[in-house]
């Protein structure tokens, strides 16, 4: 018989066991984006997901308590934009609450659909929203890719123990 480490302490589950766990996940960084009643929304994902090739659909979790929540759960279309390891400080802005988000220095522009498109993105994609299903304080949308541009350059920006970081070798 092979001895195995010993394990740590286990905790019951918690929100914080959650994001604590989580913490240690490595993920790639999107800004969700949608046109508003009053102007455009966006809020920083790290929840997104392919989901299907035929169709072409994606996936993102939300909060409900989010302050896009409202936008997301009425519009048809989203913006999704895969950032690159240069936009650092645009993540951090579209996650800080409270923050101009849409103002200098983020540039972007209306693309299909209404949707806020952002500039200088490794890829972007406009959606139509499919379905939001509830999970706990958050939805998850299915979202179906309408259209796109995956020829942005760069590499990846990934979120890591609770920071903005680009990829290594």
């Amino acid at each position: 018989m092979t001895a195995t480490p010993e394990l740590g302490t286990p905790q019951l589950a918690s929100p914080d066991l959650l994001r604590s766990t989580f913490r240690r996940h490595a993920a790639g960084v999107a800004v969700i984006t949608a046109r508003g009643a009053s102007g455009p929304v966006g809020f920083t994902a790290t929840s997104l997901t392919s989901v299907s090739a035929e169709p072409p659909l994606v996936s993102f979790g939300i909060g409900t308590g989010a302050s896009s929540w409202p936008a997301i759960a009425e519009t048809e279309h989203v913006g999704v934009h895969i950032l690159g390891e240069h936009q650092g400080e645009l993540a951090a802005t579209f996650a800080r609450s409270g923050a101009d988000r849409f103002g200098a220095p983020t540039v972007w522009r209306e693309g299909p659909e209404g949707v806020p498109v952002l500039d200088d993105v490794l890829a972007w994609l406009v959606c139509r929203i499919v379905g939001r299903v509830p999970a706990g304080d958050h939805r998850i949308v299915l979202a179906e890719v309408v259209l796109g541009d995956p020829s942005g350059a760069g590499r990846p920006l990934l979120y890591h123990q609770g920071r903005f970081n680009g990829l290594r070798d």
